[in-house]
């Protein structure tokens, strides 16, 4: 690898994927220059044990950890040589993501610990006491993987915080394009919903074409006799608005499959997995972005399967393996486009898991988890936010299990990126309502 320094997946890519947009007109092709940047989101689905995905590696703390882990403890054969943080505190990664160790080591990527979903800073006492407004519903996978894709910890959102970035960009006019700035591989996420856009969903690696067409006369003829009745005025309200959206949606699925046949293949190889050809669809894009009229795109990717109530060693193994090495050739790919430093990969999960062991070396569901930043603008090699004190019952467990109660928030984490994204800090309580909470305190990974 070259470094800067040397929920529901779609069953076909249709162009019916792509009605999920307002109807509004592409405009012509235009450059976006070197103003673009993209955010990357990454969701691990069904809760990720960050307990062992960094270990901090100092005697107390690596003696704590082994001691309360018990079955999950990983051993020093099961973690990577130790890497240093700027603070020159020590660390490990799990033995199966080297690629994100190596990317720590050489500051391409960062670690924000401890984060999750709250609504104002809280300590054991005061959850304890109930004193304090709490998350809805926490340790439920779709609460809380709603409240990650939304940064609304009470209540219920019908737009996301992504979709809300992506109502600013668009309100401002910062894209010289009405193509939707929130793009989805992995299926339709709430992330990207907002109140005056909407999402694009596809599947990577499919045609976006509708089908049954081809370049003989008879099927030109069909095709044009369907473009006219699109384009009829039928008086009827619901009709005229689901022409309209199939219009748009053909218009659009026209516009991407001729950017994309502009560019070129890439050298960097993904791997096979589901993950790296998310991410390969995603540089793809990312590669044509010009062509789009785009200098601001979100895009979202998934990998499911951290559900570990029994058997978590073993589903790591698997797991892991693919989030590093699919993260690395993305990253690879971005320096060999020159946008690594325009572009921004990071994690979210549904929460991380007990400290304590299951009866059957899996984990529970928990809370506050720990969380990767990658990509040439952060300011890698650190640990944002703070580990929690490995004790049961301890000043950061809500009971006796090690469910790490949140020192750092969604918003702050969110509002982090979205300020590098180019959101001003007034706007930052519109698309994070609860980040005032907080003091509005960033967290820094991209320096000042």
């Amino acid at each position: 690898m070259v470094t800067r320094r040397g929920f529901v997946r779609v069953a076909a890519a249709s162009v019916g994927s792509l009605a999920l947009r307002p109807f509004g007109l592409m405009p012509a092709l235009a450059q976006s220059g070197s103003d673009y940047r993209a955010l990357v989101c990454i969701f691990l689905f069904g809760g990720n044990d960050s307990n062992n995905t960094i270990v901090p590696m100092d005697d107390a703390s690596y003696k704590a950890y082994a001691s309360i882990r018990g079955s999950l403890a990983l051993s020093g054969s099961e973690l990577t040589p130790t890497v240093y943080s700027a603070a020159n505190a020590p660390y490990a990664f799990h033995a199966k993501l080297p690629e994100l160790a190596s990317m720590f080591s050489s500051k391409e990527l960062a670690v924000v610990a401890n984060v999750g979903s709250l609504v104002q800073p809280l300590t054991r006492a005061q959850y304890q006491a109930a004193q304090l407004p709490l998350p809805l519903n926490l340790f439920s996978h779709a609460d809380q993987q709603l409240q990650w894709q939304t940064s609304v910890a009470q209540g219920n959102s019908p737009t996301g915080w992504a979709g809300r970035v992506a109502d600013y960009i668009e309100a401002q006019k910062i894209n010289a394009s009405s193509f939707p700035v929130f793009f989805s591989v992995a299926g339709n996420a709430l992330l990207g919903a907002g109140a005056a856009t909407q999402p694009v969903a596809v599947a990577p690696g499919g045609t976006l074409q509708l089908s049954g067409f081809n370049s003989s006369a008879a099927s030109q003829a069909r095709l044009s006799a369907l473009n006219s009745l699109l384009a009829l005025d039928s008086g009827v309200a619901l009709a005229q608005a689901a022409n309209d959206t199939l219009a748009n949606s053909i218009g659009d699925a026209n516009q991407l499959t001729q950017a994309l046949a502009k560019g070129m293949p890439l050298r960097t190889q993904f791997p096979t997995t589901s993950l790296a050809q998310q991410l390969h669809q995603v540089a793809q894009v990312i590669q044509v972005a010009s062509y789009l009229g785009m200098s601001r795109q979100v895009f979202f990717c998934s990998l499911g399967g951290f559900d570990t109530h029994a058997g978590e060693l073993e589903a790591h193994n698997t797991l892991y393996p693919e989030l590093s090495q699919a993260v690395a050739a993305f990253y690879a790919a971005t320096e060999e486009l020159g946008v690594a430093q325009n572009v921004t990969a990071f994690t979210e999960s549904d929460f991380s898991r007990t400290f304590q062991p299951t009866t059957t070396d899996g984990s529970d569901h928990a809370w506050g988890s720990h969380h990767l930043v990658v990509g040439g603008a952060v300011q890698g090699g650190r640990i944002y936010g703070a580990f929690p004190t490995f004790e049961l019952g301890g000043p950061n467990d809500t009971d006796t299990r090690g469910r790490w109660i949140p020192t750092t928030a969604i918003d702050q984490y969110g509002a982090t990126l979205a300020s590098w994204f180019g959101i001003p800090d007034a706007a930052l309580p519109a698309v994070f309502p609860n980040f005032p909470n907080f003091n509005s305190q960033k967290l820094g990974f991209f320096g000042a």
